[in-house]
């Protein structure tokens, strides 16, 4: 890194966490986007290369999130330069695993090493909501707070809290084959909700939360069910029911859909059983036809940063 270029590697999340909509979540080690940014004298946010796993997205930069994050940026801190932003992407898109939201934030992080003043990462959450809105349609934070701060993340328009979890908390999440597109995943929340769901969901929210800042597994283990959002689109993914069955039956605190899907996450007390668990989980998805991809990870996984 010098002054006038700096890498930056943000790392895949699991959003919503179940029973927390839209506004928690948390990162995961290992896989992940990187962004390499350089600061040239035009005002402007140039992208100049995409590569990796996916190519083909936008290159004009305000239809881009990790360009539109850049923009904001530059607009928000009346940056009198601009920058010229190459992206390597890691994650695919349509995976559950804010594949969007890792390039916006790698891009924001990249940058903000070059600032003659570089902020702290939560304050650069606001940029990367205006980044992460070109794809979702919405400024939901549950993929790019976490990626920001690292672990657990409480994420709503106006704040961003970092949840304590226990370290031994283990998260694996298995990824098949299959692409999901977060529209289509959104489109299936439409309709009507009764009240006594939304109390339910309230009291698993809580209790996730309260288990989390406790290190209570059974207050977890209580509120890690999703009332709202997963029965509306399980079918939306091949072998779901199954796959959540064998987490369940390994020993999960709970399972649930990754972020938009068709990932499938779950949380274990230790790691051991977090990777016996993906062995099932993929051979479930195998069961209905799938290939997948198994990811095991600290649930206070990384945070997002400037990489050699």
């Amino acid at each position: 890194m010098s002054r006038d270029i700096a890498r930056a590697f943000a790392p895949a999340s699991v959003g919503n966490v179940g029973v927390g909509f839209d506004i928690l979540g948390h990162s995961l080690a290992g896989l992940g986007d990187r962004a390499t940014v350089r600061r040239i004298a035009a005002p402007e946010v140039r992208i100049t290369a995409l590569r990796g796993v996916v190519t083909d997205l936008p290159l004009a930069a305000e239809k881009n999130t990790a360009g539109a994050a850049l923009i904001a940026l530059r607009e928000g801190l009346g940056l009198d330069f601009g920058f010229a932003l190459e992206l390597d992407k890691g994650i695919a898109l349509g995976s559950g695993l804010g594949g969007s939201a890792a390039s916006c934030v790698a891009a924001l992080v990249a940058a903000n090493a070059l600032l003659d003043a570089p902020l702290a990462p939560a304050a650069l959450y606001p940029f990367a909501l205006t980044g992460e809105a070109v794809a979702s349609g919405g400024r939901h934070g549950d993929n790019v707070g976490p990626m920001l701060i690292g672990g657990l993340a409480l994420t709503t328009a106006e704040r961003l809290v970092a949840v304590p979890v226990p370290a031994d908390w283990t998260c694996v999440v298995v990824h098949p084959h299959f692409v999901l597109e977060t529209r289509e995943a959104r489109a299936a929340l439409a309709g009507s909700y009764a009240l006594h769901e939304f109390v339910a969901q309230s009291a698993s929210l809580a209790q996730l939360l309260l288990g989390c800042e406790r290190g209570d597994a059974g207050l977890v283990r209580d509120g890690l069910r999703d009332t709202l959002v997963e029965p509306r689109r399980a079918r939306l993914i091949p072998g779901f029911d199954a796959v959540k069955q064998a987490a369940l039956d390994a020993g999960a605190l709970g399972a649930s859909i990754s972020g938009a899907g068709p990932s499938v996450f779950a949380w274990f007390e230790h790691r051991d059983a977090a990777e016996a668990a993906g062995r099932a989980m993929a051979a479930a998805f195998a069961g209905a036809g799938l290939g997948s991809d198994v990811l095991v990870s600290a649930v206070a996984g990384p945070a997002a940063q400037v990489i050699a």
